[in-house]
């Protein structure tokens, strides 16, 4: 992501802001693994979209109309001390040059500083329950101002919902995003194709996961997006497993749910395959369809369609399936009323997809299912998962869970999926395990 792209988000939210109010954005901060062991660093997403800096420790704040630059940055100063222990800091000089802020101050004087910056202000634009610590300091810095009312200084007397505006904001995609996210489904689905072709009968859950994440950073993302899950056998229908530390065993299906992060942008991908390579009769009757449960409901991404559309379009083929097989009895219509499918499809059919793998946006806008338009990424992922000892349901279908997931972005015309390059149908995944 270029700088520009940075500069053009910035200048959008503040042309929807105006020139009494400021916005105040800090970043993540630094998350102890255990004892004194750091978790790997990532910037808070809404921080880092419009700001582009990688670096804990750090504020943004947006004043519309400052004479003196409207995008400040808090950040660490250089330190060579500190900086031979952990790397190197921009400092404020490299906020400005590298980071293209208008202005940069050390983080340390932030309490002495952005309280300046709140002076005369009509509202702050900020997002409150993120960071508490933080709130309470936000707090702080506006009690003390009204302190000084006296002397004429003035209140900010209005707290506004960044994350609602920069939320919407998000969930639009711009050209550099797509391009992104392209590239974060393409590593993901090379990492899917790799554990197809060295899954077999005997390995370890978290062996395969361990092909996933080789694939990723060998592919330029250095994590993935979320916690990979691997489940095999009984584990497939358990629907946030990620334990992946069970043998898998020969004539079960393994279920991998597994997205790559490039460049802060997600991928999330689901396919379900034999462990053996070879679908059983009951195991590839369940997984026809869920298949044809998601190309329905990929065929109702376009836009003018709403959000629910999708998901709808699933659960008739679903229903309708479980009816054929025996596992659902009565008729479709009062089936679909009762919603009978969900003992064994209790998820939704998708997300938004983004920054974070379960990306923000709403989902309604008042009452209604948002209308899906061009530029919006979502997941279309729908699933059966048939737990052991399921009372009503023959044996046969037990420990069977089937999830299959791709990556959708609405175009002008359609839609196109970014994560097509892993097989989906089971003759081709049988053929590329066997080769």
């Amino acid at each position: 992501m270029n700088a520009q792209e940075f500069k053009r988000r910035r200048r959008r939210l503040m042309q929807m802001m105006d020139n009494d109010s400021v916005a105040i954005l800090p970043t993540a901060p630094v998350r102890i693994r255990n004892r004194d062991a750091e978790y790997p660093f990532r910037p808070d997403s809404d921080f880092y979209y419009l700001t582009g800096f990688p670096e804990p420790e750090a504020v943004a704040v947006l004043v519309p109309g400052r004479e003196h630059g409207e995008y400040i940055l808090f950040c660490r100063e250089n330190d060579p001390e500190m900086e031979t222990w952990n790397g190197t800091r921009a400092g404020q000089e490299g906020a400005v040059d590298q980071y293209f802020a208008d202005d940069s101050f050390p983080i340390d004087d932030i309490d002495d500083i952005l309280p300046g910056l709140l002076e005369n202000k009509e509202r702050v634009f900020y997002t409150m329950g993120t960071l508490p610590d933080f709130d309470q300091r936000l707090i702080g810095w506006v009690n003390r101002l009204r302190k000084q009312s006296r002397a004429g200084i003035h209140t900010p007397g209005e707290f506004v919902a960044l994350d609602h505006f920069v939320h919407d904001m998000r969930l639009y995609k711009s050209s550099a995003e797509i391009k992104a996210m392209r590239q974060a489904a393409k590593i993901s689905s090379k990492a899917h194709i790799r554990a197809m072709q060295a899954c077999k009968p005997g390995m370890m859950e978290y062996q395969l996961e361990a092909d996933l994440l080789h694939t990723f950073m060998y592919g330029g993302a250095r994590s993935p997006a979320y916690s990979s899950i691997v489940g095999s056998g009984a584990n497939g229908c358990i629907l946030h497993y990620i334990e992946n530390t069970a043998k898998m065993k020969d004539g079960d299906l393994v279920l991998i749910d597994a997205g790559a992060e490039y460049d802060c942008y997600a991928a999330d991908i689901s396919r379900t395959f034999p462990v053996n390579g070879q679908y059983s009769r009951c195991q590839r009757a369940l997984y026809e369809i869920v298949l044809q449960a998601q190309y329905a409901a990929i065929e109702q991404v376009k836009p003018g369609n709403h959000w629910n559309d999708p998901h709808e379009a699933a659960v008739k083929v679903i229903t309708q399936g479980l009816k054929d097989l025996g596992i659902l009895k009565g008729s479709i219509k009062n089936l679909l009323k009762n919603e009978s499918y969900k003992p064994y499809y209790m998820h939704r059919t998708g997300h938004w997809l983004g920054m974070d793998v379960h990306d923000v946006g709403d989902y309604k806008v008042e009452t209604e299912w948002r209308v899906l338009e061009p530029g919006m990424v979502l997941t279309v992922e729908p699933g059966l998962y048939i737990a052991g000892g399921h009372k009503g349901v023959a044996k046969k279908w037990w420990d069977i869970g089937i999830r299959i997931e791709d990556d959708v972005l609405v175009t002008k015309d359609g839609c196109e999926v970014l994560t097509a390059d892993v097989p989906k149908e089971p003759d081709e995944i049988e053929t590329l395990m066997a080769s």
